[in-house]
C-alpha cells in the first residue's frame, strides 16, 4: 500500500459508480493469500476481491486487503488492511492496520485489544446527544424508511458530531480505542466488519445489529458503541428522535 501510493496505479469500478478497486488491492490480496497459503494451506479464505476460497477447515481467514479502497485510490491516508480469523463459526482474532500513520488495532477473544501493544478501551461517554459519533453510506444508496440519511440527519439536526470516514474498520477500531463513542452502518460486508466488531467487543464495548440482536457479520446493518449509549442509539436508528 505505501510502495504504490507514490506512483500510479489502475482503477476501475465494482458494482456502483463509486465502488473502486485498485490493482493494489488485488497485489495486496495476493500478498496476504501467499502469507497463508505457506503456513495454513487447509484453511478456508473468504476476501473482498476474490471471493470464496472454499475448504474443509474450522478455521476461516475473512480478509479485506485495503478498506477504504476510494480514499486510497485519491491518497488520503484513511484506510488499512483489515483480516479477522474465524473458528467453528465464531469471530477468535481481529486485526486491522493502517501503514500510513502505523497503526495496528489487534485483538483476541478474552485477551483485550491493543493499538501497538498498548491497551485500549471505550469511551465512558453517558449521553448520546454529547457523544462524537461516526457512520458510513453505502454505494448503492437504501431508499427505505428511517435510511442513512434520515438517521444522519436527525443527530446533525440535533448538533451531535457524525463523521464519515469512508473506512467501516478504522471507524470501528476508532471506537473500540474510545475516539468514538458510537458507529452505525446499514449496509457492510463481512470483510469489513469481522476484524473490527470484534476489537470493540474486547475493549469493552457493544456490537449488535439494527435489531439489537447479537452481531453476525454476514448480515449487513451494524450499531458498536461503548455501550453505555448503545440502546439510545439503537433507538434512533429503529426510528425514534435524539433526545
Amino acid at each position: 500500500m505505501k510502495d504504490y501510493s507514490t506512483r500510479s496505479f489502475s482503477i476501475s469500478n465494482k458494482e456502483g459508480i463509486n465502488n473502486l478497486v485498485t490493482e493494489v488491492d488485488h497485489k495486496c490480496e495476493e500478498a496476504i493469500f501467499a502469507i497463508i497459503r505457506k503456513n495454513y494451506p487447509d484453511h478456508y479464505i473468504l476476501s473482498e476481491e476474490s471471493g470464496e476460497i472454499a475448504q474443509d477447515s474450522n478455521y476461516k481467514w475473512i480478509i479485506d486487503p485495503i478498506d477504504g479502497t476510494v480514499n486510497y485510490a485519491n491518497h488520503i491516508p484513511i484506510c488499512c488492511v483489515s483480516i479477522g480469523i474465524e473458528k467453528d463459526g465464531k469471530m477468535e482474532l481481529g486485526a486491522v492496520y493502517n501503514p500510513f500513520i502505523d497503526e495496528l488495532f489487534f485483538a483476541e477473544r478474552g485477551k483485550g485489544a491493543s493499538l501497538n501493544g498498548q491497551p485500549i478501551h471505550v469511551s465512558k461517554t453517558q449521553h448520546l446527544a454529547n457523544s462524537c459519533l461516526v457512520t458510513g453510506f453505502p454505494y448503492t444508496y437504501l431508499d427505505m424508511p428511517n435510511g442513512p440519511l434520515e438517521v444522519f440527519g436527525k443527530f446533525i439536526r440535533k448538533g451531535v458530531p457524525v463523521r464519515r470516514f469512508g473506512s467501516a474498520a478504522i471507524d470501528l477500531c476508532y471506537v473500540a480505542a474510545g475516539r468514538f463513542d458510537g458507529f452505525f452502518e446499514h449496509k457492510l460486508n463481512a470483510w469489513d466488519s469481522a476484524a473490527g466488531f470484534l476489537i470493540i467487543e474486547e475493549a469493552g464495548g457493544k456490537v449488535t445489529d439494527m435489531k439489537g440482536d447479537y452481531y453476525n457479520p454476514y448480515q449487513p446493518g451494524i450499531i458498536a458503541t461503548n455501550g453505555i449509549i448503545h440502546d439510545d442509539l439503537l433507538r434512533v436508528v429503529q426510528g425514534g428522535e435524539v433526545e
